[in-house]
C-alpha cells in the first residue's frame, strides 16, 4: 500500500475477527516499531505481546471495561524503560519515544490488513500486575491487534490552514 493511503486509510477498530494474525506478520509489525527514532537513539521501550485469552479479558477489564480489546487475537502492551533522554533539557522523551514507535507499529498493522486502537485509557497498576511489571516501568499505551470485521467510514479533519501557522502562531 502506498504510504500516504496508509496514512489516510488508518482507522481504530473495535470490532476483530477471531482468526489469528500471521506471525510473520506480526514480526514484521514488531520490526516497523523496533526500527523507530527516539531521543539520543535510547530506545526506551518494550511491548508485551499477549495472545492468552484470560489475560487479554484482564486487560480489557483493566482499560475500563472496554471488552472489545479482549476479543482481539492478540493485544500489546507499550511500556517505557529506563528514562530515555531530554528534549531541549527540560522534559523526559519517553513519552513521545515510545508513542513514536507505537505509532510506526499502527501504521504497519495497517499496512498488513490488521486493524488495532490506540488505547490510552487504563489502569496503569493493574496493567503492571497482569504482565509483572516492575514499578520503574511506564505503561504507555494498549492496543488490540487483529483483521478487522469491517472498517469505520473516515471521518472528517480539520484543514491544513486550521492546524499549521506561518513563521509565528497565529489562531
Amino acid at each position: 500500500m502506498d504510504f500516504m493511503d496508509v496514512i489516510k486509510n488508518r482507522r481504530s477498530i473495535r470490532k476483530f475477527r477471531a482468526e489469528e494474525v500471521v506471525q510473520e506478520d506480526l514480526e514484521e509489525i514488531m520490526e516497523a516499531a523496533r526500527l523507530a527514532p527516539s531521543a539520543n537513539n535510547f530506545q526506551p521501550w518494550k511491548f508485551i505481546i499477549i495472545k492468552n485469552d484470560k489475560k487479554k479479558r484482564l486487560i480489557a477489564q483493566s482499560c475500563s471495561g472496554q471488552e472489545f480489546i479482549g476479543e482481539a487475537p492478540v493485544v500489546i502492551v507499550a511500556c517505557a524503560i529506563g528514562r530515555g533522554g531530554y528534549i531541549g533539557k527540560y522534559m523526559e522523551s519517553w513519552p513521545m519515544d515510545v508513542s513514536i514507535a507505537m505509532t510506526h507499529l499502527v501504521l504497519a498493522a495497517w499496512n498488513k490488513g490488521l486493524g488495532t486502537c490506540w488505547i490510552g485509557d487504563f489502569d496503569e497498576e493493574k496493567v503492571r500486575e497482569i504482565c509483572s511489571i516492575s514499578p520503574e516501568i511506564r505503561v504507555v499505551a494498549i492496543t488490540p491487534l487483529g483483521y478487522p470485521v469491517k472498517i469505520p467510514q473516515t471521518t472528517a479533519r480539520r484543514p491544513l490552514d486550521r492546524i499549521f501557522c506561518q513563521e509565528t502562531y497565529s489562531d
